[in-house]
């Protein structure tokens, strides 16, 4: 193997390269100013081209420098991740996740003790959110909802979601049994907060356009909005994704059948462009998990 620039070398260019500036690249390093210029200048004899045109306040990279750049960065990021990939110790492996607590509480955790059992030396932490994500320092893996005109290019939707009106088994309209979209002309509607257009759109779908919007019980937790259907306090519409396992344990029902899908879905998104071993195992292991679902119409494409 030929003889290759020391490291040090390699980092003091990629750094000043990023700040056209040494000043600033020694800032980050730690280091002296003069040191990082003694780097690139041992670096630039090294390779016998110039990196960079040195003015009185500043620096340009030289085409050389531009072309060089792009594999020395590749090349410390691939150094990076190998180094802490051997480095990392088994109870140190960590995975911290941020997810709707509606979706943290339906469908995760069937995906976490899957994960657990394969991985049981990945500790993972769970903050639960509502309407907003935590901090961004805070986690590894962000699952966020979003409207579909609002997602961004760096988001992987989850899946296509698709709502659906559930209401407790007993549930009854003037006596009878709820199974007949018509019904919910004189059905006690439960409303999400911040989600009006879920009601909105069953009238539309169903032609419902005396439906009374305005009245019933209402709730910003989607859980929350269950628990009172369950209790017969009425019916709401929700996301199948948060309704099937209420639906899968008898205490909530589909009184009918409805193709509807909503503008809000869940996204994925990856906060470490540099993600650790553990981080891109369970970000592989939760999209496969979303991918497998059969319950619903899967999309992984980005939104």
């Amino acid at each position: 193997m030929m003889n290759l620039p020391h490291l040090t070398f390699l980092r003091s260019f990629e750094a000043s390269a990023r700040h056209l500036s040494f000043t600033s690249a020694a800032e980050e390093l730690n280091c002296t100013q003069s040191a990082v210029s003694n780097h690139v200048r041992s670096l630039e004899e090294f390779i016998q081209r110039p990196l960079f045109v040195r003015h009185p306040r500043s620096l340009s990279l030289t085409d050389v420098g531009e072309a060089y750049l792009p594999s020395v960065r590749h090349a410390l990021q691939e150094i990076d991740v190998a180094t802490r990939s051997v480095s990392q110790r088994p109870h140190t492996r960590k995975v911290v996740i941020s997810c709707p607590f509606s979706l943290a509480e339906s469908w995760l955790p069937d995906v976490i003790r899957e994960f657990n059992a394969a991985h049981p030396d990945i500790d993972l932490t769970v903050h639960g959110t509502v309407w907003t994500d935590v901090e961004n320092s805070v986690s590894d893996v962000s699952v966020t909802i979003h409207h579909v005109d609002e997602a961004t290019a760096d988001m992987k939707r989850l899946w296509v979601e698709k709502l659906t009106v559930v209401c407790a088994p007993g549930f009854t309209v003037d006596g009878k049994p709820l199974r007949d979209p018509k019904q919910l002309r004189r059905t006690r509607l439960i409303h999400i907060l911040g989600r009006p257009a879920y009601w909105e759109l069953v009238s539309k779908y169903f032609g419902l356009t005396d439906l009374n919007l305005n009245e019933g019980q209402r709730t910003n937790a989607s859980n929350l909005a269950m628990e009172l259907a369950v209790r017969s306090l009425g019916c709401v519409v929700l996301p199948k994704s948060l309704t099937r396992s209420y639906v899968a344990r008898g205490v909530l029902i589909e009184p009918f059948e409805i193709d509807l899908t909503s503008p809000w879905a869940y996204y994925f998104t990856a906060k470490d462009k540099l993600p650790t071993p553990s981080v891109q195992l369970f970000r592989n292991w939760l999209l496969k998990a979303a991918a497998d679902e059969k319950w619903f119409d899967c999309d992984m494409s980005k939104a």
